[in-house]
């Protein structure tokens, strides 16, 4: 023990003896510091706004674009509502039905000051099916047996008996099936090409007619319904007549289809509300033609006139418009059969054999 009175080794008990102080408590956060970061009272941050900003547009992007599409399919049901009807089928024994669909095209000069049904102007067949669609002209002027008329001009039929009657002996000669029955007026080509805001034509060389009022330069032009109607109309600056009217007439519809669904007809509300409309109003149809089989029929028209189909005069044997008693029925078959990528050279512009 030492002189003061301690153990000699209590030095070693000292940390037990002395008294443990507690761990320091953490410090609560004053009051008095500033308070978070936040945005001025009455305004957002501006983090979660973008989002909605987005959102928002977005959703009236999805809005247009909604009522865009339901404008695009319901112009064509309101043009449709406007197309005449008519029973076009003829009575008796028909041509059984065959592969693809044709349909005859009928140009009537039926003005509307008159009182009969008038004639028709232009004949012509489309088939559409497998191979390519196929727009063939019957010239009107095409010697064939009518019906309980004996033998003359094809348009001679219309005058008789209406559509019943042309699409009878249309069949009975050439042994097709017509599908549907498609019509339009002089009026009425006029004012969808005017609609369209004109279609493209390309003669070969200038024209003038006094008759149908035709005067137009050779080159690829862009012309109004009035100068289409005379173009399509006029036969007498042509050295083949009637045969090459009848290309001109392909021509000319093959150029509305084309323009129809040309993208600055359907992105123009205005362009594509008239030209849809003002198609209705101008058209008459057989009573078994549907909405969906003319929207059918339509686009394949402007194909027939491109580079994927193909266009056709009749087989003629000579320039008085008697058809080729061996290519004529050949040419018919190929159609009933759908098999329209063998025509080879049964298809010709002027219905002449190629020279």
């Amino acid at each position: 023990m030492s002189s003061d009175g301690r153990d000699d080794f209590d030095w070693l008990y000292e940390d037990e003896r002395r008294p443990r102080s507690s761990p320091p408590r953490p410090s609560r956060p004053s009051n008095d510091l500033p308070p978070p970061q936040l945005p001025p009272p009455g305004s957002r941050a501006d983090g979660p706004s973008r989002p909605r900003k987005r959102r928002g547009k977005a959703r009236f992007l999805w809005l247009i674009l909604i009522a865009w599409i339901a404008f695009l399919v319901a112009v064509p049901f309101i043009a449709w509502g406007q197309v005449t009807k008519v029973d076009a089928a003829p009575e008796g024994e028909r041509p059984a039905r065959q592969p693809g669909r044709t349909f005859v095209i009928v140009g009537s000069d039926a003005r509307p000051d008159d009182t009969g049904r008038g004639r028709t102007d232009s004949i012509l067949l489309l088939h559409t099916g497998s191979g390519p669609s196929v727009l063939t002209s019957l010239p009107r002027d095409s010697q064939v047996d009518i019906p309980g008329y004996g033998r003359t001009k094809i348009n001679a039929a219309y005058a008789y008996g209406g559509p019943p009657l042309l699409v009878q002996t249309i069949e009975q000669n050439t042994g097709l099936h017509i599908d549907g029955y498609v019509e339009i007026g002089f009026t009425g080509l006029v004012d969808v090409v005017d609609a369209l805001g004109g279609i493209e034509v390309c003669p070969e060389v200038a024209m003038q007619d006094a008759d149908s009022g035709l005067d137009i330069d050779a080159g690829c032009q862009s012309v109004d319904g009035e100068t289409a109607l005379a173009y399509s109309r006029n036969r007498k600056s042509h050295a083949e007549g009637d045969i090459a009217r009848g290309a001109a007439q392909r021509e000319v519809i093959g150029a509305i289809g084309s323009s129809a669904r040309s993208p600055w007809t359907v992105l123009n509300p205005v362009r594509y509300y008239r030209a849809a409309v003002q198609t209705g109003e101008s058209l008459t149809v057989g009573e078994d033609v549907s909405l969906f089989s003319f929207a059918r029929f339509a686009w394949s028209l402007s194909g027939a006139m491109s580079g994927n189909g193909l266009n056709c005069t009749v087989p003629i044997a000579d320039m008085q418009v008697n058809w080729d008693s061996t290519r004529a029925p050949a040419f018919f078959e190929h159609l009933a059969n759908d098999t329209t990528d063998q025509l080879g050279d049964l298809c010709t512009a002027n219905g002449l054999p190629p020279s």
